[in-house]
């Protein structure tokens, strides 16, 4: 839309409607952050009404534009805008604020809030997903679109603020940003120096022009942006810029209209109270009741629900003539966009290995499954943070994404932290499924980010490789101890420690048909043997979480559950003390979360209740393994950091032995 020359009389009346409907909701609720949509509502207004591409009645429109407020405090701004503008969040929903069971939540999350594009509460989050969702939108773009069809063509627009530019996850995703290019990455800075213990300039004193002319970004400003004509103005000349992202820096004055509030700390995190509500009501002459909005505004904000509905349909004739004229990519194009992964992509799993192979790290096998599946589903696209060699995540068959972007290998550069929040973001925008590759003790730096995927229900990848203190050498830095039932303690996050390359190849599958949360993969630095399926069952019984791998008998003496390489450890000790007159079993349990969406029939026969002589083996903490073993049973495993010395020597000094579980196993049955 050509941006307008002059403000009217609707554009202030829309801007301090917005501003109003945040107020009073906030005092309502008496709880919420009423300073920054006060101040920032004119910038957001004139993105909204002038520039943004969007369709409230099909909220999930593929070409839309995606809007971040990466200042998630500052929910009732977006509340505002997409009840003004049409989407289906009602009067109610806004008097609903921050109230049990709402549409309208503190800080906005995805799948609750129509037209919220992702749950934005962690200050730098919303900044570096936003980036995930440019990048995603220009690989599709630079894959799918064609100089007479350009079917994936829209902008990726935010609010950020002080806050978001202190956090370090900002500065890792904006340098690769700049790196990247991402000429259709517009961010819009509300720049009001004020945050909750007061001026920012007690800690952030940068020039933060300069900061982002050295990542390569397009910088405009400072501006007024209570102006909207400056913001107008600032927004055009973004969307001139094809080459580098852009960051508008828009100086603004937190709570503007309050006479004794604004531009103070105290504004940014409390309701104004009943009596400034009134005083700042009669300051910017505004005569309607709470949560009443004037005809005009309403009328003029709902026009973009017919430009909305006018774009969408423009865009599904731009479909049906791409599809006449190129028929290969548009089926692709919509299995993308779909999400779908056909069972085509799994053919042959079972004869990527043989038992008579020698020991193969699972990380080298995970390699080989990828590449397999990649030659059928366009939508993998990931990297790792500089460790692609060692993780083993290099789609060799595939071009790589640097400065120019062309699916499906990524270079994250050593930025863990962003590296999360940017899958998490191309998740988000839709037409890949992204994975993540790193070593298993440096998930600490991608927490946040994956906690994000599991709370909106994202399908991540994640792989993780070095998963144990068996990588040895390199010390206890590197060295995961806690970092498992770090990520089990994530709800909605599937864990999974293959036992050898055929479990690898089924840990894949799961993830991939994981549409409702993020998974973890979780692999080995040494080699381990692959298991013989013709003597044992088959591998795909991985994605029930759990299943018996080898018994001497149905009715077991003792149960030895493992995961990962120490599989291989309790299969040795079970054979070997079913030899001396006792009945073990041997249970491999790759996710403790997909058997827990077994039922119980199943999870019986599993683990017999019956049998209360258990034994878990798993080189990292024991912590939560007595849901499995019971107050009978043993753990075996690391409850201290690890030391640098060769694997072997770090199992035998940690009890990661067959002795040593052979030992549990008499002391448990009573036999020493």
């Amino acid at each position: 839309m050509a941006p307008q020359s002059k403000t009217t009389t609707i554009d202030n009346l829309s801007v301090n409607a917005i501003r109003f409907l945040s107020i009073d909701a906030v005092q309502k609720a008496n709880s919420g952050h009423p300073g920054a949509p006060m101040g920032a509502a004119p910038m957001a207004y004139t993105l909204w009404d002038r520039y943004l591409k969007h369709n409230p009645t099909d909220p999930n429109w593929f070409n839309r534009d995606r809007f971040v407020l990466s200042a998630g405090h500052a929910s009732m701004l977006l509340y505002s805008l997409l009840h003004l503008t049409g989407y289906d969040l009602s009067i109610d929903d806004i008097k609903d604020f921050r109230q049990w069971g709402s549409k309208t939540p503190g800080h906005p999350e995805y799948g609750l809030t129509p037209g919220a594009e992702m749950t934005t509460g962690p200050l730098g989050q919303g900044f570096a997903h936003g980036i995930g969702m440019a990048i995603a939108e220009k690989i599709l773009a630079e894959h799918y679109n064609r100089p007479d069809c350009r079917v994936i063509d829209h902008y990726t627009y935010g609010i950020v603020s002080d806050g978001d530019l202190m956090e370090g996850v900002a500065s890792e995703a904006a340098s690769l940003a700049g790196t990247l290019g991402l000429g259709k990455l517009i961010y819009l800075y509300d720049d009001n120096d004020i945050s909750i213990e007061g001026n920012t300039d007690i800690t952030f004193t940068e020039d933060v022009s300069k900061r982002f002319q050295s990542y390569n970004w397009h910088v405009v400003g400072p501006i007024n942006g209570m102006n909207i004509e400056e913001v107008d103005n600032a927004i055009s000349q973004a969307r001139k810029e094809d080459s580098r992202p852009s960051l508008i820096i828009a100086t603004t004055t937190i709570g503007y209209g309050s006479p004794n509030k604004a531009n103070t700390g105290g504004v940014h995190g409390a309701p104004l109270g009943e009596e400034e509500v009134a005083l700042t009501r009669q300051n910017l002459d505004w005569e309607h009741l709470p949560f009443v909005v004037p005809d005009e505004v309403s009328a003029h904000m709902l026009e973009a629900v017919a430009r909305g509905q006018n774009a969408t349909s423009e865009w599904n004739e731009l479909l049906v003539r791409y599809e006449a004229l190129y028929p290969s990519e548009a089926r692709s194009l919509r299995l993308d966009i779909e999400g779908k992964v056909e069972e085509a992509c799994f053919e042959k799993l079972d004869q990527l290995f043989n038992e008579e192979e020698k020991p193969l790290a699972t990380r080298e096998a995970g390699g080989r499954i990828m590449n397999h599946i990649s030659q059928k589903l366009h939508s993998l696209v990931g990297g790792s943070a500089d460790l692609a060699p060692s993780t083993n995540t290099l789609l060799s068959k595939h071009v790589e994404i640097g400065a120019a972007i062309e699916p499906h290998n990524m270079h994250f550069g050593v930025r863990e932290h962003a590296m999360g929040s940017i899958a998490g973001g191309m998740a988000l925008h839709g037409g890949m499924i992204p994975y993540t590759a790193t070593f298993l003790i440096f998930s600490d730096y991608m927490r946040p980010p994956m906690r994000l995927a599991a709370l909106m229900g994202q399908r991540v990848i994640y792989v993780f490789t070095h998963d144990s203190i068996a990588l040895g050498e390199d010390g206890p830095t590197h060295q995961p101890v806690e970092q498992l039932i770090g990520l089990r303690a994530i709800p909605n996050m599937t864990v999974l420690r293959p036992a050898d390359a055929t479990e690898t190849s089924y840990a894949w599958k799961a993830a991939l048909l994981n549409r409702t949360g993020p998974t973890s993969i979780v692999l080995t630095r040494q080699g381990v043997p692959i298991i013989d399926r013709h003597k044992m069952p088959s591998a795909e019984a991985v994605l029930k979480g759990a299943y018996t791998l080898w018994e001497k008998s149905a009715n077991p003496d003792v149960i030895l559950i493992a995961t990962g390489s120490e599989v291989q450890l309790a299969l040795t000790a079970a054979m070997t003390v079913s030899e001396q007159g006792f009945s073990a079993r041997v249970v491999s349990m790759p996710s403790w979360e997909l058997f827990e969406q077994q039922g119980k029939d199943y999870q019986e026969s599993v683990l017999p209740t019956s049998v209360t002589a258990r034994i878990s083996i798993e080189a990292a903490c024991t912590l939560g393994w007595s849901k499995y073993i019971g107050p009978n049973g043993y753990s075996i495993g690391v409850d201290t950091f690890g030391a640098s010395a060769p694997f072997k020597t770090l199992y035998e000094k940690y009890g990661l032995t067959v002795e040593n579980i052979i030992q549990k196993i008499e002391h448990l049955l009573g036999r020493k």
